[in-house]
Protein backbone atom coordinates (compact mmCIF):
# COMPACT_ATOMS: atom_id res chain seq x y z
CA UNK A 1 0.00 0.00 0.00
CA UNK A 2 1.10 3.30 -1.06
CA UNK A 3 0.14 7.06 0.61
CA UNK A 4 -0.71 10.15 -1.24
CA UNK A 5 2.81 11.52 -1.23
CA UNK A 6 5.98 9.79 -1.96
CA UNK A 7 9.81 11.19 -2.63
CA UNK A 8 11.65 10.80 -4.95
CA UNK A 9 14.49 9.95 -2.41
CA UNK A 10 14.60 8.98 1.26
CA UNK A 11 16.95 10.90 3.43
CA UNK A 12 19.24 9.67 6.34
CA UNK A 13 19.71 10.49 9.97
CA UNK A 14 21.92 8.78 12.56
CA UNK A 15 21.36 8.76 16.15
CA UNK A 16 24.14 10.72 18.04
CA UNK A 17 25.64 8.28 20.31
CA UNK A 18 26.19 11.25 22.90
CA UNK A 19 25.00 8.76 25.92
CA UNK A 20 26.43 6.25 27.21
CA UNK A 21 25.68 2.65 26.24
CA UNK A 22 25.11 2.99 22.88
CA UNK A 23 21.93 2.22 21.14
CA UNK A 24 21.29 -1.16 22.67
CA UNK A 25 21.40 -2.44 25.77
CA UNK A 26 23.18 -5.35 25.55
CA UNK A 27 26.71 -6.49 26.72
CA UNK A 28 28.01 -7.57 23.28
CA UNK A 29 30.87 -5.33 22.41
CA UNK A 30 29.82 -1.83 21.11
CA UNK A 31 32.47 -0.13 19.32
CA UNK A 32 31.11 2.74 20.09
CA UNK A 33 31.43 5.99 22.28
CA UNK A 34 29.86 8.87 23.90
CA UNK A 35 32.72 11.14 23.92
CA UNK A 36 33.66 14.56 22.19
CA UNK A 37 36.10 13.58 19.69
CA UNK A 38 34.46 10.36 18.46
CA UNK A 39 30.95 11.84 17.99
CA UNK A 40 32.92 14.71 15.67
CA UNK A 41 34.66 12.21 13.71
CA UNK A 42 31.38 10.19 13.10
CA UNK A 43 29.57 13.75 12.20
CA UNK A 44 32.36 13.92 9.58
CA UNK A 45 32.14 10.70 8.44
CA UNK A 46 28.07 10.37 8.34
CA UNK A 47 28.10 13.60 5.93
CA UNK A 48 30.78 12.08 4.30
CA UNK A 49 28.55 8.94 3.17
CA UNK A 50 25.55 10.57 2.72
CA UNK A 51 23.85 11.17 5.84
CA UNK A 52 21.71 14.46 5.30
CA UNK A 53 20.95 14.63 9.42
CA UNK A 54 21.83 13.78 13.05
CA UNK A 55 19.58 13.38 15.84
CA UNK A 56 21.05 14.18 19.71
CA UNK A 57 19.61 12.45 22.52
CA UNK A 58 17.88 13.34 25.34
CA UNK A 59 18.38 12.25 29.00
CA UNK A 60 19.00 14.41 31.91
CA UNK A 61 19.77 11.58 34.97
CA UNK A 62 21.92 9.06 35.09
CA UNK A 63 19.89 5.63 34.09
CA UNK A 64 19.09 2.35 32.42
CA UNK A 65 22.52 1.78 30.49
CA UNK A 66 22.74 5.48 30.03
CA UNK A 67 25.21 6.61 32.89
CA UNK A 68 27.08 9.40 31.16
CA UNK A 69 25.35 11.91 29.16
CA UNK A 70 25.84 15.03 27.26
CA UNK A 71 23.74 17.57 26.68
CA UNK A 72 21.93 17.99 23.67
CA UNK A 73 21.48 21.45 22.58
CA UNK A 74 24.82 21.96 23.37
CA UNK A 75 26.39 19.04 21.82
CA UNK A 76 24.27 19.92 18.78
CA UNK A 77 25.98 22.69 18.12
CA UNK A 78 29.66 21.85 18.90
CA UNK A 79 28.78 18.95 15.75
CA UNK A 80 27.64 21.60 13.65
CA UNK A 81 30.16 23.35 14.18
CA UNK A 82 32.59 20.77 13.19
CA UNK A 83 30.57 19.84 9.79
CA UNK A 84 29.75 21.58 6.73
CA UNK A 85 26.36 20.21 5.90
CA UNK A 86 25.07 18.01 8.46
CA UNK A 87 21.90 19.09 9.49
CA UNK A 88 21.82 18.42 13.66
CA UNK A 89 18.50 17.72 14.85
CA UNK A 90 18.40 18.59 19.31
CA UNK A 91 16.26 16.68 21.43
CA UNK A 92 14.02 18.52 24.01
CA UNK A 93 11.72 18.56 26.84
CA UNK A 94 8.97 20.53 27.00
CA UNK A 95 8.50 21.36 30.67
CA UNK A 96 12.22 21.63 31.25
CA UNK A 97 12.86 24.47 28.56
CA UNK A 98 10.86 27.63 28.34
CA UNK A 99 10.02 28.01 24.60
CA UNK A 100 11.29 31.74 24.13
CA UNK A 101 14.78 30.37 25.58
CA UNK A 102 15.23 27.99 23.45
CA UNK A 103 14.19 29.69 20.29
CA UNK A 104 16.99 32.20 21.41
CA UNK A 105 19.21 29.11 21.37
CA UNK A 106 17.94 27.69 18.19
CA UNK A 107 18.55 31.30 16.69
CA UNK A 108 21.99 31.55 17.89
CA UNK A 109 22.94 27.81 17.19
CA UNK A 110 21.11 28.06 13.17
CA UNK A 111 23.18 31.54 12.53
CA UNK A 112 26.42 30.15 13.66
CA UNK A 113 25.85 26.87 11.52
CA UNK A 114 24.45 28.31 8.35
CA UNK A 115 21.59 27.32 9.07
CA UNK A 116 21.45 23.82 9.77
CA UNK A 117 19.63 23.81 13.26
CA UNK A 118 16.64 21.67 13.75
CA UNK A 119 14.67 20.57 17.34
CA UNK A 120 12.67 17.22 18.03
CA UNK A 121 10.13 18.32 20.76
CA UNK A 122 10.08 14.73 23.12
CA UNK A 123 6.76 15.32 25.27
CA UNK A 124 8.22 13.02 27.86
CA UNK A 125 8.41 9.41 29.18
CA UNK A 126 10.77 9.19 31.81
CA UNK A 127 8.59 10.13 35.46
CA UNK A 128 11.57 10.52 37.56
CA UNK A 129 13.63 13.31 35.32
CA UNK A 130 10.62 15.55 36.30
CA UNK A 131 9.90 14.85 39.77
CA UNK A 132 13.61 14.85 40.83
CA UNK A 133 13.88 17.96 39.69
CA UNK A 134 10.66 19.25 41.18
CA UNK A 135 9.15 19.81 38.11
CA UNK A 136 5.27 18.67 37.51
CA UNK A 137 4.50 15.20 35.67
CA UNK A 138 1.39 15.77 33.60
CA UNK A 139 -0.54 12.81 32.06
CA UNK A 140 -0.25 11.42 28.50
CA UNK A 141 -2.72 13.87 26.74
CA UNK A 142 -1.47 16.70 28.73
CA UNK A 143 1.86 16.07 28.11
CA UNK A 144 1.33 16.31 24.29
CA UNK A 145 -1.18 19.54 24.91
CA UNK A 146 1.70 21.21 26.51
CA UNK A 147 3.80 20.23 23.04
CA UNK A 148 1.72 21.20 20.84
CA UNK A 149 1.53 24.98 22.97
CA UNK A 150 5.24 24.53 22.57
CA UNK A 151 5.89 23.81 18.74
CA UNK A 152 3.49 26.85 18.28
CA UNK A 153 5.43 29.51 20.33
CA UNK A 154 8.67 28.05 18.87
CA UNK A 155 7.35 28.57 15.23
CA UNK A 156 5.68 31.82 15.85
CA UNK A 157 8.88 33.42 18.03
CA UNK A 158 11.44 32.08 15.19
CA UNK A 159 9.30 33.45 12.38
CA UNK A 160 7.19 36.83 13.24
CA UNK A 161 8.13 39.61 15.48
CA UNK A 162 5.40 40.92 18.79
CA UNK A 163 4.80 37.71 19.32
CA UNK A 164 1.45 37.21 21.59
CA UNK A 165 0.41 33.34 22.90
CA UNK A 166 -2.26 32.70 25.40
CA UNK A 167 -2.38 28.92 26.43
CA UNK A 168 -2.62 26.39 29.19
CA UNK A 169 0.68 26.34 29.35
CA UNK A 170 2.92 29.32 28.12
CA UNK A 171 2.15 32.81 28.14
CA UNK A 172 3.93 35.06 25.38
CA UNK A 173 3.24 38.94 25.64
CA UNK A 174 4.78 41.32 23.11
CA UNK A 175 8.32 39.25 22.82
CA UNK A 176 10.44 39.77 18.99
CA UNK A 177 13.16 37.55 18.90
CA UNK A 178 16.38 39.41 16.95
CA UNK A 179 17.99 37.86 14.67
CA UNK A 180 15.67 35.31 13.67
CA UNK A 181 17.57 32.10 12.39
CA UNK A 182 18.49 32.15 8.84
CA UNK A 183 15.11 31.56 7.38
CA UNK A 184 14.31 30.69 3.52
CA UNK A 185 11.55 29.70 1.56
CA UNK A 186 12.60 26.28 1.11
CA UNK A 187 12.97 26.20 5.06
CA UNK A 188 10.95 28.45 6.75
CA UNK A 189 12.13 28.62 10.40
CA UNK A 190 14.47 25.52 11.44
CA UNK A 191 12.63 22.25 10.90
CA UNK A 192 10.63 21.04 13.84
CA UNK A 193 10.00 17.14 14.39
CA UNK A 194 8.32 15.48 17.43
CA UNK A 195 7.89 11.92 17.64
CA UNK A 196 5.29 9.15 19.37
CA UNK A 197 3.45 6.51 18.23
CA UNK A 198 -0.03 7.63 20.29
CA UNK A 199 -3.05 9.20 18.52
CA UNK A 200 -1.93 12.68 20.40
CA UNK A 201 1.37 12.34 18.97
CA UNK A 202 -0.09 11.92 15.58
CA UNK A 203 -2.46 14.62 16.24
CA UNK A 204 0.36 16.91 17.58
CA UNK A 205 2.63 16.01 14.63
CA UNK A 206 0.25 16.52 11.88
CA UNK A 207 -0.91 19.81 13.21
CA UNK A 208 2.19 21.26 14.39
CA UNK A 209 5.69 19.66 13.18
CA UNK A 210 7.61 19.61 10.26
CA UNK A 211 8.21 16.02 10.59
CA UNK A 212 6.67 12.75 12.60
CA UNK A 213 9.01 11.03 13.71
CA UNK A 214 8.06 6.84 15.01
CA UNK A 215 9.34 3.89 16.70
CA UNK A 216 10.62 0.92 14.67
CA UNK A 217 7.28 -0.56 12.54
CA UNK A 218 7.11 -2.75 10.21
CA UNK A 219 4.94 -1.85 7.21
CA UNK A 220 1.67 -2.27 8.35
CA UNK A 221 2.70 0.09 11.45
CA UNK A 222 3.97 2.97 9.24
CA UNK A 223 1.15 2.60 6.84
CA UNK A 224 -1.79 3.42 10.12
CA UNK A 225 0.38 5.83 11.15
CA UNK A 226 0.94 7.44 8.01
CA UNK A 227 -2.75 7.69 7.60
CA UNK A 228 -3.93 9.27 10.73
CA UNK A 229 -1.02 12.02 10.84
CA UNK A 230 -1.66 12.83 6.97
CA UNK A 231 -5.96 12.87 8.05
CA UNK A 232 -4.66 15.69 10.83
CA UNK A 233 -2.06 17.64 8.49
CA UNK A 234 -5.00 17.91 5.86
CA UNK A 235 -7.64 18.88 8.61
CA UNK A 236 -5.25 22.56 9.01
CA UNK A 237 -4.56 22.42 5.12
CA UNK A 238 -0.36 20.98 5.89
CA UNK A 239 1.86 18.87 4.65
CA UNK A 240 4.08 16.83 7.44
CA UNK A 241 7.60 14.72 6.34
CA UNK A 242 7.11 10.91 7.76
CA UNK A 243 10.40 9.83 9.73
CA UNK A 244 11.12 6.13 11.32
CA UNK A 245 13.61 4.55 13.05
CA UNK A 246 15.30 1.42 12.27
CA UNK A 247 18.03 -0.38 13.85
CA UNK A 248 20.49 -1.55 10.45
CA UNK A 249 22.56 -4.58 10.68
CA UNK A 250 23.99 -4.74 7.43
CA UNK A 251 27.00 -7.32 6.59
CA UNK A 252 28.21 -9.56 3.91
CA UNK A 253 26.19 -12.52 4.45
CA UNK A 254 22.33 -12.68 5.98
CA UNK A 255 23.64 -14.87 8.27
CA UNK A 256 26.45 -12.73 10.06
CA UNK A 257 23.65 -9.92 9.97
CA UNK A 258 21.22 -12.50 11.84
CA UNK A 259 24.30 -13.99 13.94
CA UNK A 260 24.84 -10.44 15.33
CA UNK A 261 21.00 -9.62 16.13
CA UNK A 262 20.45 -12.63 18.03
CA UNK A 263 23.91 -11.81 20.07
CA UNK A 264 22.67 -8.62 21.11
CA UNK A 265 19.44 -10.27 22.30
CA UNK A 266 21.17 -12.89 23.92
CA UNK A 267 23.72 -10.75 25.61
CA UNK A 268 21.00 -8.30 26.77
CA UNK A 269 21.21 -6.50 30.06
CA UNK A 270 18.09 -8.16 31.36
CA UNK A 271 18.42 -6.06 34.83
CA UNK A 272 19.01 -2.53 32.22
CA UNK A 273 16.10 -3.57 30.00
CA UNK A 274 13.35 -4.39 32.65
CA UNK A 275 14.16 -1.08 34.66
CA UNK A 276 13.49 0.98 31.47
CA UNK A 277 10.28 -1.60 30.36
CA UNK A 278 8.77 -0.21 34.16
CA UNK A 279 10.07 3.45 33.34
CA UNK A 280 8.18 3.40 29.88
CA UNK A 281 5.04 1.02 31.17
CA UNK A 282 2.99 3.89 32.04
CA UNK A 283 4.08 6.13 28.85
CA UNK A 284 3.14 3.23 26.44
CA UNK A 285 -0.06 2.10 28.45
CA UNK A 286 -1.50 5.22 29.72
CA UNK A 287 -3.59 5.96 26.09
CA UNK A 288 -7.40 4.53 26.30
CA UNK A 289 -6.53 3.19 22.69
CA UNK A 290 -3.51 1.90 23.72
CA UNK A 291 -1.67 3.03 21.12
CA UNK A 292 1.41 5.35 23.07
CA UNK A 293 5.47 4.71 22.79
CA UNK A 294 6.59 0.56 23.85
CA UNK A 295 2.53 0.17 24.44
CA UNK A 296 3.62 -3.46 22.64
CA UNK A 297 6.63 -4.22 22.51
CA UNK A 298 8.64 -7.01 24.27
CA UNK A 299 11.38 -7.77 25.76
CA UNK A 300 13.56 -8.32 22.45
CA UNK A 301 12.28 -4.97 21.37
CA UNK A 302 13.46 -3.01 23.97
CA UNK A 303 16.84 -3.88 24.23
CA UNK A 304 16.83 -1.87 21.23
CA UNK A 305 14.72 0.94 22.95
CA UNK A 306 12.85 2.84 20.36
CA UNK A 307 12.37 -0.46 18.76
CA UNK A 308 13.97 -0.33 16.02
CA UNK A 309 14.73 -4.09 15.38
CA UNK A 310 10.92 -3.82 14.39
CA UNK A 311 11.64 -2.25 11.22
CA UNK A 312 13.65 -4.98 9.78
CA UNK A 313 16.70 -3.37 8.25
CA UNK A 314 18.85 -6.79 8.63
CA UNK A 315 20.18 -8.69 6.63
CA UNK A 316 23.00 -8.15 3.26
CA UNK A 317 23.12 -4.22 1.69
CA UNK A 318 20.87 -5.83 -1.03
CA UNK A 319 17.83 -6.82 0.89
CA UNK A 320 18.06 -3.51 3.65
CA UNK A 321 18.22 -1.22 0.36
CA UNK A 322 14.96 -2.57 -1.10
CA UNK A 323 13.58 -2.83 2.35
CA UNK A 324 14.70 0.72 2.74
CA UNK A 325 12.98 1.50 -1.11
CA UNK A 326 9.94 -0.24 0.03
CA UNK A 327 9.39 2.25 2.66
CA UNK A 328 10.15 4.94 1.00
CA UNK A 329 7.09 3.81 -1.21
CA UNK A 330 4.73 3.62 1.27
CA UNK A 331 5.59 7.62 2.40
CA UNK A 332 8.56 7.51 4.59
CA UNK A 333 10.74 10.27 4.00
CA UNK A 334 13.63 9.66 6.08
CA UNK A 335 15.29 6.69 8.31
CA UNK A 336 16.37 7.34 11.31
CA UNK A 337 18.97 4.68 12.34
CA UNK A 338 21.15 3.38 14.52
CA UNK A 339 24.01 1.18 14.77
CA UNK A 340 26.26 -1.20 16.97
CA UNK A 341 29.80 -0.18 15.94
CA UNK A 342 28.56 3.80 14.86
CA UNK A 343 32.23 4.74 13.11
CA UNK A 344 32.55 1.84 10.74
CA UNK A 345 29.25 0.76 10.19
CA UNK A 346 28.24 4.82 8.83
CA UNK A 347 30.88 4.13 6.44
CA UNK A 348 29.86 0.73 5.41
CA UNK A 349 26.45 2.00 4.85
CA UNK A 350 27.43 5.18 2.77
CA UNK A 351 29.85 2.63 0.66
CA UNK A 352 27.41 -0.72 0.38
CA UNK A 353 23.99 0.16 1.20
CA UNK A 354 23.24 3.81 -0.03
CA UNK A 355 24.25 3.40 -3.56
CA UNK A 356 21.99 0.50 -3.89
CA UNK A 357 19.03 2.63 -2.64
CA UNK A 358 20.06 5.35 -4.73
CA UNK A 359 20.37 2.96 -8.29
CA UNK A 360 16.86 1.38 -7.05
CA UNK A 361 15.07 4.92 -6.69
CA UNK A 362 16.79 6.18 -9.93
CA UNK A 363 15.48 2.92 -12.25
CA UNK A 364 12.32 3.38 -10.79
CA UNK A 365 11.90 7.04 -11.65
CA UNK A 366 13.04 5.75 -15.27
CA UNK A 367 10.51 2.81 -15.55
CA UNK A 368 7.22 5.65 -14.52
CA UNK A 369 9.12 7.96 -17.01
CA UNK A 370 9.12 5.58 -19.51
CA UNK A 371 5.17 4.62 -18.79
CA UNK A 372 4.33 8.02 -18.84
CA UNK A 373 5.53 8.53 -22.16
CA UNK A 374 3.50 5.36 -23.64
Amino acid sequence: MTTESVSDEITFAYWVPNVSGGLVTSDIEQRTSWDYDYNVRLAQTAEENGFEYALSQVRYEASYGAEFQHESTSFSLALLLATQRLKVIAAVHPGLWQPAVLAKLGATADQLSGGRFAVNVVSGWFKDEFTHLGEPWLEHDERYRRSAEFLQVLRKIWTEDNVDFRGDFYRIHDFTLKPKPLNTPARPNPELFQGGNSLAARRNGGRHSDWYFSNGKDFDGVTEQLIDVQASAREVGREVKFGLNGFIIARDTEKEARDTLREIVEKANRPAVEGFRDAVRQAGNSTSTNTGMWADSSFEDLVQYNDGFRTGLIGTPDQIAERIVAYRKRGVDLILAGFLHFQEEVEYFGKRVLPLVREIEADERSTEHSLVGV
